[in-house]
């Protein structure tokens, strides 16, 4: 009969097969979000809640169908991601209910709540499995960047409206909606980079620390 060790480290590279998707698709959608963003120059509040609202619902669906079932031996990591995935879709059906109405406090206070929200369970997530499982460091990762998220939108006054004239002789305008649309990219695009270096860490089993995935953690 195999010991609660010798189970546990033979489950751990079922776990990062079974894992590693989540990371992949969560990258493949906040990059689909970071291409239209980057991609399209009315960076408008419509377009900032349209690209929010359906990069949130979709990254919601993938942590509830693909991360909760992943995550089944480890009731807590289960419940926090969760919470986190009900928190998300909440936000994203919210953005796509505003966005006809291309309210610019609305982006601000739903990206701003989710944000915080979200980040400090991710965050949480990956300091209480930190050196016991290799999802720790991409957890605090992105939780530590979704954090930033929403201070990065704080920082940004809602009124700014600054004219300047380009090098082409063009009046130009740089608004607050500019800025937090693009600030949104960009950490779409970074996340997107950052999830997907992970996920496929955890495929190729690149991570030599030898430690156990949560879910394979021998319990009393």
């Amino acid at each position: 009969m195999a010991t609660p060790v010798a189970a546990a480290t033979g489950g751990a590279v079922n776990s990062r097969s079974r894992y590693w998707l989540v990371p992949v698709a969560r990258a493949a959608v906040a990059a689909v979000a970071a291409v239209v963003i980057t991609f399209n120059g009315n960076h408008s509040p419509w377009l900032g809640l349209s690209v929010f609202g359906g990069f949130a619902v979709l990254t919601a669906l993938i942590e509830i169908v693909l991360g909760s079932a992943r995550l089944a031996a480890d009731r807590v990591s289960r419940r926090t991601f969760f919470a986190q995935a009900i928190i998300t879709l909440a936000a994203g059906v919210v953005a796509l209910a505003l966005a006809p109405n291309s309210s610019l406090p609305a982006f601000y206070a739903i990206v701003i709540v989710w944000a915080l929200l979200t980040g400090a369970l991710e965050l949480y997530s990956g300091f209480r499995l930190r050196r016991r499982s290799p999802l720790a460091r991409d957890w605090t990762t992105i939780g530590g960047l979704t954090v930033l998220l929403a201070v990065a939108f704080l920082l940004v006054p809602p009124g700014l409206d600054h004219q300047f004239t380009g090098p082409d002789g063009i009046d130009r305008s740089l608004t607050a909606s500019i800025v937090t649309v693009g600030i949104f990219g960009a950490y779409a695009a970074i996340g997107a980079v950052l999830l997907v270096i992970g996920g496929f860490s955890l495929k190729w089993g690149t991570d030599e620390s030898g430690r156990v995935p949560p879910e394979t953690e021998a319990r009393p």
